[in-house]
């Protein structure tokens, strides 16, 4: 079985997004991961059949799920339909959010019990890159990092990574990995509407200490996604559609509708499409390695990954401006 060596690399894509590759040569190019949220939850297994075969048609080798994706049935799915496939992708997951009651946290115990989970559900003896989902305030992170250390010195999670850590929380992380491997990547929410982790210092640190950004919710909600026209009814199926109306109130407040409504009218004037721009924005930024973007047809797969274009410094600017807090 081919055990392909695998790194992260996060260069600049200020010049061009063609020269930022995400893993080991043989991955090729990954301007976006395929999320895989959606497997087990809106697409059933001949759905995600369907998804993962055009992804990896369009030169998409990197998936990225969670044990609690499709309450584990994004796993199941996923390391089904990949079959003979599995040791020509990326294979990232990622524990700690709860299952259920007994399934959650980052505790050496659960730690590894929760790969031996993820090893079995993705029909795979390795984990690509393994991901603590969210910070857990009730375990010391040396030794999370201890028990992550462990499997990685039994070959079955070959790098680690985290999501929504705090820039302090990086630091501590990494001093406390000493000798071993610290968190190579960090997953956090990040678009031309959410600019938090610019202003909250994650970014700097992920330069600082080499790791790569992987921003979640690239196209906030779909909002990015052209679909969604200030004024016009929500289309049906989309996720905001479908989204409680709890939380579609968050996406859909004015300041937001207002943000789309200008980057429209922008995407229009330069004719760029606004779906090009918000990968492209994102991948300008020297500590993005990748975009991570979840779909739910082949149609929007195909769409993902031929949306990053060549931004020049003035359109960069012109975004920033445009979507800066007042």
């Amino acid at each position: 079985m081919t055990r392909p060596a695998w790194r992260l690399h996060c260069r600049s894509l200020r010049r061009s997004h063609s020269k930022r590759p995400l893993g080991n040569s043989k991955y090729g190019h990954a301007n976006h991961l395929e999320r895989c949220n959606n497997f087990g939850r809106r697409l059933d297994e001949a759905a995600t059949d369907a998804v993962v075969g055009a992804a990896i048609d369009a030169g998409v080798t990197f998936f990225d799920t969670a044990d609690i994706y499709g309450d584990t049935k994004s796993e199941e799915y996923l390391g089904r339909v990949l079959g003979a496939r599995r040791d020509h992708v990326v294979v990232a997951t990622k524990f700690g959010m709860p299952i259920d009651e007994h399934r959650t946290g980052a505790a050496p115990d659960y730690v590894r019990r929760a790969c031996e989970d993820s090893l079995r559900r993705l029909a795979t003896d390795r984990i690509d890159l393994y991901q603590l989902h969210a910070p857990d305030p009730t375990v010391p992170i040396a030794d999370t990092l201890g028990a992550l250390h462990e499997l990685q010195a039994q070959g079955k999670v070959l790098e680690i990574g985290c999501s929504n850590f705090t820039a302090a929380q990086l630091d501590e992380a990494n001093a406390a990995a000493k000798e071993g491997s610290p968190f190579r990547s960090v997953q956090n929410q990040f678009s031309l509407l959410w600019r938090e982790p610019e202003a909250d210092g994650v970014l700097d640190a992920c330069e600082r200490l080499g790791a790569a950004f992987l921003p979640f919710y690239p196209l906030a909600n779909g909002l990015l996604t052209g679909k969604v026209r200030p004024g016009e009814p929500i289309p049906e199926g989309t996720r905001l559609a479908l989204m409680a109306p709890e939380r579609s109130a968050h996406w859909l407040s004015d300041v937001f509708t207002a943000r789309v409504r200008s980057l429209l009218e922008f995407a229009n004037d330069r004719g760029i499409p606004i779906l090009s721009l918000a990968f492209s924005w994102l991948l300008a930024h020297d500590s993005v390695a990748s975009v991570i973007a979840g779909a739910t047809s082949p149609e929007q797969v195909r769409a993902n990954a031929l949306a990053p274009v060549d931004l020049d410094e003035f359109v960069i600017d012109e975004l920033d401006e445009l979507t800066a807090d007042d």
